[in-house]
């Protein structure tokens, strides 16, 4: 059975509707709200119970209504955070929790009990200024940081758990009776899904009946909160209603429409809280469908001249209430309490794993679409950027590559030598990325199929068979990469003997991993579906791309030996999926508006934990127009994963197909991009090291301005960089904001410097891209773009200092071989600093563990915000040797331009402007 179109064709609202669930129809949802509603479900600790252990602290806590008990622990975590799990104290049979996502056993902090009445209990961390205040009854806890309330802990009274129960089947007529209560009527039972739920022609079974949990935050003081992807929504998260809750459900939705809050390919069950002196952040560790609802109470509004006692109250009596229901599963809640964005970046990453130090070559520019033809096809694509004098790195090929869509082999009439293949592109020092999905032909002549059957590792139906469903191939099965052994298995098909015609420049692309099921249950795996550990889908359904994920990395990993440094791109992703590799936004349409969504969608993604991540420039479904595609490459150029993709019924689109002029401009972008390398891969190292986002929304940077609070059209790319993309059409003006009031910003192109804290008007053609480099910062780059990347290596850099308005400038530059692990195992790198003060540019080793023999050197330096003109420019050596340099400066600019210098860029030297 093939399947030889996208079975997802492009919906109307009417089908999707009827495709995908809306709030209505999810029944723990229908059934929380509901019983919240009552206010029955009043919970208790019970205080004489508590036991400190080595690692946290327990105690019991009893709902008033059910009298069946619940555990919770309390830990404290190195680096100020705090963990609270409540699970039930005697489960019917283990409740899931989520494995595998925390980097490691978090270390913990031993808490300290401090005194409290008895109807409290007060615990803090060694330094005694952050304390978690347990109040019994009702059961609340309040997070404090000296004796201001952060975040409080079921203040709405919103904990709820429901208990496994003994299949209805197995019941003895006693316990029948006392559940005759509940009225099982098919609308009733439909509504709130009690031991079956029903939604198209599918019906979920549930053996242990319903397992739902839930819990309900209050931030104090905060009205600014984000996260918690992936939806096409904006940036700052929106207050919800009954009937539209941001859902976090990985799903298969083609064509996806902006500005709802349903989940699509990915989920990150984490947001972040920002407000003037503090960020927060809250990360709920549970891999089954979830809703979050938002609440925000803003603060009463003032104007300054109200500035009283009173009027300051009132500033602070602002509050969101967030609420998380989960499907199943325990709740396991990590708070995270800054104070600052830079420090719960730090505190999220040491839970889940900062982003993977990436190959050099991924973060240049990729061409893709579903499908190139074959051989000759890849051979004139890749011709065609070398005769039109476009750089790019990366071919990829997508399904059609495959024999009859089967992974791991090549379409013999299409591909005949893919190793030929392979040579050309690796003669050009370039790359190809293939496709690998989770679903695998039903064949037993296809040996992949026939392997993994015989040991037993596709994921089983509710009966103990082997699960099937339609995908690409037809008919097939999925393979269960919850089970170690088959990650294990999986990782090795990526070996070179095994993986027939892969060579070590071929590198891999997991799509379709939600996991999509063409008819199934809103196109994914009906959640009675059992996974290794005999757990129903339903616990794990969001984290199942993860593992793929994982195991591909790991294998292409292991076919180096341990040496180099995979490359793997997902579209299904959770909590951690940065340890692995790349993420993008997935089937987005050639539409202005979803150019536009992408940056908020970027943002979102980069500030949890996501920074290699992109949107397919010029949209994957439809054909743009030649003016958008343009202003998506430019985008494009300035966000981490560049990739050109199209759908396999687009017209073709390669960047010189729309005439010689935007042939033009697409070059002039991509080319950016290229020159930018040296600071887009020192970026890369500092979110690997110190899990500082790439791509940042300007809160981050500016967390004392509100007015930046809820910007999302313009971002900052590290600390030096602003970027405006245009995406209206035929714009010929662009208001920017430019943040700071002791800011000074200058245009990358002409140099032209403003004041910040106000807004300027940019006069904007269509070979204008809008980006700022901010005074205080050095910018390196390369001065000589090559081919790809690898034609790169040696090439001189240029250095962009731009002054601050005191006369000073700092950057980096981080180097190494660009593919290996040597930079971590032999310490085989370089990272130097660059200062500005006093007249003096020098260049100094901001790591002194790293060594890398590089023979580059500084052949340029511009020096944008010199007020008046040097009388001499002079360069020092480390080896004590002055030498003269001509210079020029523009008045008009106060600009200086240094020109033909051969400073190595691995030495100590000094730049002496006087």
């Amino acid at each position: 059975m093939e399947v030889s179109e996208k079975e997802i064709s492009v919906e109307d609202e009417a089908e999707d509707k009827n495709v995908f669930k809306d709030c209505s129809k999810i029944a723990f949802y229908r059934r929380q709200k509901q019983q919240l509603s009552k206010k029955s479900t009043t919970y208790q600790a019970l205080l004489d119970s508590v036991t400190t252990g080595k690692d946290s602290t327990r105690f019991q806590m009893i709902n008033e209504a059910t009298k069946v008990p619940l555990l919770a622990e309390v830990f404290g975590i190195e680096g100020n955070i705090f963990r609270l799990k409540i699970t039930e104290e005697t489960p019917l049979k283990p409740r899931y929790e989520v494995p595998d996502v925390l980097t490691s056993k978090p270390s913990t902090v031993r808490l300290i009990s401090c005194s409290g009445d008895t109807g409290s209990l007060i615990l803090a961390n060694g330094k005694g200024d952050l304390r978690c205040h347990i109040t019994a009854n009702p059961f609340k806890v309040d997070l404090m940081c000296k004796e201001e309330v952060v975040m409080s802990i079921n203040s709405l009274g919103q904990l709820y758990f429901e208990h496994l129960q003994t299949p209805l089947k197995q019941r003895t007529t006693r316990e029948k009776e006392e559940n005759a209560s509940i009225d099982t009527s098919q609308e009733n039972q439909e509504d709130l899904g009690l031991w079956e739920e029903k939604f198209a022609e599918f019906v979920d079974v549930k053996v242990n009946g319903p397992a739902s949990i839930g819990l309900d935050f209050s931030l104090h003081g905060f009205e600014h909160l984000y996260g918690i992807p992936q939806h096409a929504e904006s940036h700052r998260l929106k207050n919800t209603s009954d009937e539209d809750v941001y859902r976090l459900y990985n799903l298969d939705v083609y064509g996806y429409k902006i500005h709802e809050k349903m989940g699509i390919y990915g989920s990150v069950p984490y947001l972040l809280a920002h407000k003037l002196g503090r960020t927060v952040g809250i990360f709920w560790l549970n891999s089954s469908e979830t809703l979050v609802e938002i609440n925000t109470e803003p603060a009463v509004k003032y104007t300054l001249t109200q500035m009283d006692p009173e009027a300051a109250k009132q500033k602070g009596s602002s509050r969101t209430d967030v609420h998380w229901m989960s499907e199943s599963g325990i709740i396991d809640v990590f708070l995270l309490t800054g104070p600052t964005p830079s420090d719960v970046f730090k505190q999220y990453s040491s839970l889940t794993g900062t982003q993977a130090m990436p190959p050099l070559f991924s973060l240049g520019y990729h061409q893709c679409r579903w499908n190139y033809e074959d051989e000759q096809d890849v051979k004139a694509v890749d011709a065609g950027f070398d005769k039109h004098d476009i750089p790019y790195d990366v071919i990829w090929l997508d399904i059609e590559h495959t024999k009859g869509k089967r992974y791991f082999t090549w379409d013999k009439k299409r591909f005949p030598n893919p190793q030929r293949m392979q040579e050309l592109l690796r003669n050009k020092k370039r790359k190809l990325v293939v496709i690998s999905d989770p679903h695998i032909k039903i064949d037993p002549d296809y040996s992949v199929y026939a392997k993994a059957k015989e040991q037993g590792f596709f994921v089983k139906n509710h009966k103990g068979e082997d699960f099937e469903g339609i995908c690409w191939p037809g008919l097939s099965s999925y393979l269960d990469f919850t089970n170690p052994k088959v990650r294990e298995w999986y990782s090795g098909l990526f070996a070179f003997s095994v993986y027939q015609g892969s060579t070590d420049i071929l590198y891999i692309w997991n799509d379709m991993n939600e996991p999509s099921v063409f008819r199934g249950p809103e196109k994914t795996m009906q959640k009675n579906a059992i996974h290794h550990g005999n757990w129903e889908h339903r616990e794990l359904h969001n984290i199942y791309g993860f593992y793929q994920q994982k195991a591909t990395a790991e294998g292409l990993i292991q076919r180096s030996k341990g040496k180099e440094r995979p490359f793997v791109l997902t579209r299904s992703f959770f909590a951690g999926s940065q340890k692995y590799g790349a993420v993008w936004t997935g089937d987005n349409r050639a539409e202005w508006s979803y150019l536009k969504i992408s940056i908020p969608m970027l943002l979102t993604l980069s500030i949890t934990g996501i920074s290699f991540c992109g949107a397919d420039v010029g949209g994957f479904i439809g054909n743009p127009e030649a003016e958008l595609l343009v202003r998506w490459y430019q985008a494009g150029a300035y966000q981490p994963f560049f990739r050109g993709h199209a759908t396999i019924n687009s017209k073709r689109r390669e960047p010189w197909l729309f005439g010689k002029e935007h042939t033009r401009l697409i070059r002039e972008a991509i080319r950016e991009r290229y020159a930018l390398l040296p600071y887009w891969y020192s970026l890369f190292y500092r979110a690997h090291m110190t899990s500082e986002p790439i791509m940042r929304p300007l809160w981050v940077e500016f967390p004392d301005e509100l007015e930046t609070f809820g910007m999302e059209d313009e971002y900052m790319l590290g600390s030096a960089l602003l970027v405006h993309p245009v995406t209206e059409p035929k714009a010929t003006v662009v208001d920017v904001f430019l943040p700071g009031s002791s800011e000074v910003w200058y245009d990358s192109k002409t140099f032209a410097s403003w004041e910040g804290a106000c807004t300027v008007n940019i006069p904007v053609t269509l070979d204008t891209i809008p980006v700022f480099q901010r005074g205080g910062s050095v910018v390196p780059i390369k001065r000589v773009i090559g081919k790809s990347t690898g034609w790169m290596t040696d090439s001189p850099y240029g250095l962009r200092v731009a002054l601050s308005t005191k006369g000073s400038a700092v950057g980096e530059l981080y180097l190494d071989d660009g593919h290996s692990f040597q930079y971590l195992h032999q310490k085989q790198f370089l990272h130097r600093k660059f200062c500005f003060c006093s007249g003096v540019l020098s260049n100094s080793c901001a790591d002194e563990r790293g060594h890398y023999p590089s023979k580059c050197v500084v052949e340029q330096i511009f020096v944008l915000g010199l007020k008046k003109q040097p009388s001499s420019v002079t360069t020092h050596s480390s080896d004590g040797k002055d030498q003269p340099v001509a210079f020029t400066y523009c008045a008009r600019t106060s600009t200086l331009s240094l020109e033909k210098l051969s400073l190595n860029v691995g030495t100590d030297w000094e730049v002496h402007i006087k």
